[in-house]
């Protein structure tokens, strides 16, 4: 029995944690395309271009890549081929799109969303269709491939210009930091992608599957759909009311009851605009999920005991005694009559 109490505590304790966010977010922070985040596109697509133009015309960078190939740094340290192998995987976008979707679907169950999940799926589209069309348009051939010394093995029908790694690695990573609740997480997301992904880049140099400017034009293309995704928030708004709208109207053809939290979308405010205006009215909390209250949470006068309303347990034989007064109050006198 002891044993039974103790669970069901343990139980109730972790559905009181998880109840403290059961509405929807009335404002979702929205980086907005600002000045600066113009400027930072506008330098990474020059830069992008200029590495395509310093290896299209076979310069110091495609003299670079054929010195560090034949360097053979897996050569030099093998200590770390074993590591690093492993390593790579955090670039494969198999492996991370699912850990990372895992992540932002529990979000999107906690928040009643779907930004988290449409954000994603729609910076792996833009990946897929920019970067997948760079490489073939390029047909770049990797080092362990390459025909002549000294040549940018261009338009020979290879695929790894740019890098896909390192490209779905600042992408897949940088979409945590892109959607963070905080300044202080996105802050700490956006360093550890970066690092992340530039040590994915490296790994891929060092196992000789890609040249060195691969990998950097593979940065640039990933750091170009983060900042292009503010121009797609307001079409990734208009998909999620269309999915919640099917999502209605297939419940409604199957006869089931409409949901108890209306879903209407979330009012994304740009950073840093002023939060002065007075928040909209939230929403009623879901009637199956409000069972769990935090009725210890919430504020409010503190009653005695004796103030309080008697609760019996359901099924009790024992009747409500409606003549009990509350303690520190006189019972009126009864009247005397004669026996």
């Amino acid at each position: 029995m002891r044993t039974e109490r103790n669970l069901t505590r343990r139980l109730d304790r972790v559905f009181a944690r998880l109840d403290r966010e059961p509405e929807r977010p009335a404002h979702i922070d929205m980086p907005r395309m600002s000045r600066h985040r113009v400027v930072l596109f506008s330098a990474t697509l020059a830069f992008y271009l200029a590495i395509v133009w310093a290896v299209v015309t076979t310069s110091w960078l495609v003299r670079l890549d054929w010195q560090v190939m034949f360097f053979r740094p897996y050569q030099q340290w093998p200590e770390i081929h074993a590591f690093l192998d492993y390593y790579v995987v955090l670039g494969q976008r198999g492996p991370t799109a699912v850990m990372v979707a895992a992540w932002l679907g529990w979000r999107s169950w906690r928040q009643h969303t779907l930004r988290p999940l449409l954000t994603l799926a729609t910076s792996l589209l833009l990946l897929n269709v920019t970067v997948g069309a760079a490489k073939i348009g390029m047909g770049r051939l990797g080092p362990h491939y390459a025909t002549t010394i000294g040549s940018n093995e261009m338009g020979l029908g290879g695929d790894i210009f740019p890098s896909g790694h390192t490209a779905n690695a600042v992408v897949t990573w940088g979409i945590l930091a892109y959607l963070a609740s905080t300044p202080r997480a996105r802050r700490w997301l956006s360093a550890l992608s970066a690092v992340t992904s530039l040590g994915v880049g490296l790994t891929t140099v060092y196992l000789g599957t890609h040249w060195l400017s691969d990998v950097l034009l593979g940065w640039a293309a990933g750091l170009l759909i983060l900042l292009a995704l503010p121009w797609f928030e307001p079409l990734i708004a208009r998909a999620e009311l269309l999915l919640f709208d099917l999502r209605d109207r297939w419940r409604t053809r199957r006869g089931r009851p409409e949901p108890a939290v209306p879903v209407t979308p979330v009012a994304l405010r740009p950073l840093g605009t002023p939060a002065e205006q007075p928040a909209p009215a939230r929403e009623p909390v879901s009637p199956t999920r409000a069972s769990r209250g935090l009725a210890h949470l919430a504020p409010g006068p503190h009653t005695t005991r004796s103030e309080r309303t008697p609760v019996t347990p359901v099924g009790s034989r024992r009747p409500p005694h409606a003549d009990r007064l509350p303690r520190g109050t006189s019972q009126p006198a009864r009247p005397l009559t004669g026996g």
